[in-house]
């Protein structure tokens, strides 16, 4: 992900920035996933895991990036307080 456009990018619903998710904490998402845990903000459960992902400054939402591209949707957004 490139540093220049991580400057600039925001979560769509809080504004707040965003940061590549740290490799442990997306193996606890994937690990949810494939558990059958994770549903995204359009209530859709999550069947295949994330390759890579960005998390929102304040860490409660977490957007997927498909092919190198953030996908800055809210209904895509997977809300971290389900993971607890």
């Amino acid at each position: 992900m490139d540093k220049r456009l991580l400057t600039i990018l925001r979560c769509p619903v809080s504004h707040k920035g965003l940061s590549v998710l740290k490799k442990d904490r997306l193996e606890q998402v994937n690990t949810a996933i494939q558990a059958g845990e994770v549903v995204n903000h359009e209530g859709a459960k999550l069947a295949e895991p994330l390759s890579e992902a960005l998390i929102t400054d304040d860490g409660k939402r977490v957007y997927p990036v498909t092919d190198g591209i953030p996908v800055l949707l809210e209904g895509e957004s997977i809300a971290m307080e389900q993971l607890a």
